[in-house]
């Protein structure tokens, strides 16, 4: 995979390797800004594409490909 960069995420497609609650694709509907501007990104908010349900995930879990796959597969 790719090296992701959090301030690129936004719009992004995803999808669960185990979906839940039949969720399975989502959407990165935010990246949220740190307090301090000169933190580093941590967290994005996404949207369960079916549902409208968000929750918001460390970006980095994203990476992580027994959990997420990028796209809508």
């Amino acid at each position: 995979m790719n090296p992701l960069n959090p301030k690129k995420l936004l719009l992004t497609k995803w999808t669960a390797a185990k979906p839940v609650a039949k969720q399975k694709h989502f959407l990165v509907s935010r990246v949220i800004e740190p307090e301090l501007l000169t933190e580093p990104i941590e967290l994005v908010e996404i949207e369960a594409v079916f549902s409208k349900a968000t929750q918001v995930i460390a970006w980095r879990e994203l990476q992580d490909e027994r959990v997420w796959r990028q796209g809508w597969v």
